[in-house]
């Protein structure tokens, strides 16, 4: 490339972290931002929420979802970001040259940066291998969401709901809004994979939450008709006229596995340096896509930290240097930031490592430096809860990192 780019930075991903990125460059002086969204408007996922909180820490003030979108969108306008929607990116090249895909065609755009910003996604019916019928009402809670906000329709009355994690809730919710009771939730685990005090709302609404039942086989001819959970080892029947399976949340990286940037084995996204940076140092990373799901307002703050970066890594001179991989051992699931590099920014965007582990489990969780233990804390761990442990100053000097969680006997 000579030089002759499209934006200084172009951001690909239109929800709280894109959104959020783009208004901290556009604040620090970087003239030619342009955010890409696949979607008709910015928000992300955030659109189709009929329920609130969302921006309390952003903007003051509560937002349900679909205005918290419009929200983020008058902020992008008033600093002046290039938004451009109904784009499509379908390739990343190595130099910051994607190709895009609009209702013009294909085109080529080029950046000093990129960012990556596309989010995370429900796991659906056939990645959970989900045997029986194959009826009508069977979605994720986003697409149930994408009904109730967009087209004003609630498919079901008296769905079954699969899971306990935040979403799962916020499925409730949405059901509870329309008027429409759940039949059950239920959770594999024998524990709620959210904080067990979310259980108060299906709870008080009357819906039964039954934890250590997995959902075996769903019955339909036309529509849901029943669904079969397996509990305490047996088979029974829950009637229901539809089936909502929630979370399960995993990056929408497709772009990066398909691009020689990859993903992370562990998290499934791309792994990022404690700046945000991938392996190629053209590209960062931010928000869901780095390791499934957080909330709009940590994947907005994130946004903006790791954009703070990218305006300061244009106008520095040289590079950041190798990077030096985060290793772990088994039941952690992730870290984030998953590469340290010396050559980091003075003040990093990540200031902590954050860590999920596959499964409940309690033990002492540490942080290894050349060997060196530096960190350490017993506790009891759970499925997707946040696990964060502050990036020590000599930690990017480091030649090996590794975390270890060793479980009490």
């Amino acid at each position: 490339m000579s030089g002759d780019f499209s934006a200084d930075v172009i951001i690909v991903g239109g929800g709280p972290s894109g959104v959020g990125a783009a208004l901290e460059l556009r604040r620090r002086g970087v003239a030619r931002v342009i955010v890409l969204d696949r979607e008709p408007d910015l928000g992300g996922a955030t659109r189709h929420c009929s329920h609130s909180p969302f921006g309390m820490r952003e903007f003051g003030r509560v937002y349900f979802g679909g205005a918290y979108g419009r929200r983020l969108t008058r902020e992008a306008a008033d600093l002046g970001v290039d938004v451009r929607t109904g784009h499509s990116v379908v390739s990343l090249g190595m130099d910051g040259v994607l190709t895009v895909a609009n209702a013009r065609g294909v085109e080529t755009l080029s950046a000093r940066r990129v960012m990556i910003a596309t989010g995370a996604r429900e796991t659906p019916r056939s990645a959970r291998l989900v045997p029986g019928d194959r009826p009508l009402g069977v979605m994720t809670t986003g697409t149930l969401q994408s009904y109730v906000a967009f087209y004003d329709q609630m498919p079901f009355r008296r769905p079954l709901i699969v899971g306990t994690e935040l979403v799962s809730f916020s499925a409730v919710l949405t059901c509870l809004g329309r008027r429409v009771w759940p039949a059950a939730m239920i959770e594999a685990e024998p524990y709620a994979r959210s904080r067990e005090l979310y259980t108060w709302l299906p709870t008080a609404a009357g819906i039964p939450v039954l934890k250590g039942a997995e959902l075996v086989d769903i019955r339909g001819s036309r529509r849901v008709e029943a669904a079969s959970i397996r509990r305490n080892g047996r088979v029974s029947p829950i009637v229901c006229d539809g089936v909502l399976l929630t979370g399960r949340f995993t990056p929408e990286a497709a772009l990066c596995r398909q691009s020689p940037l990859g993903v992370d084995p562990g998290s499934a996204g791309p792994a990022v340096d404690q700046d945000g940076r991938t392996a190629n140092p053209v590209y960062f990373a931010a928000g869901n896509v780095l390791r499934g799901l957080d909330t709009g307002g940590w994947c907005f703050r994130e946004g903006r930290a790791i954009g703070a970066a990218v305006a300061e890594d244009l106008a520095r001179d040289g590079d950041a240097g190798a990077a030096v991989p985060v290793a772990f051992d088994d039941p952690v699931k992730l870290v984030v930031p998953g590469l340290l590099r010396r050559g980091g920014l003075a003040a990093p965007a990540l200031r902590d490592f954050q860590l999920r582990v596959t499964r409940r489990v309690r033990g002492r969780l540490s942080l290894e430096l050349d060997g060196k233990t530096v960190w350490s804390r017993d506790g009891a761990w759970m499925p997707e809860r946040r696990i964060l442990v502050p990036i020590p100053p000599d930690a990017a000097r480091a030649e090996q990192v590794r975390f270890r969680l060793a479980e009490d006997a």
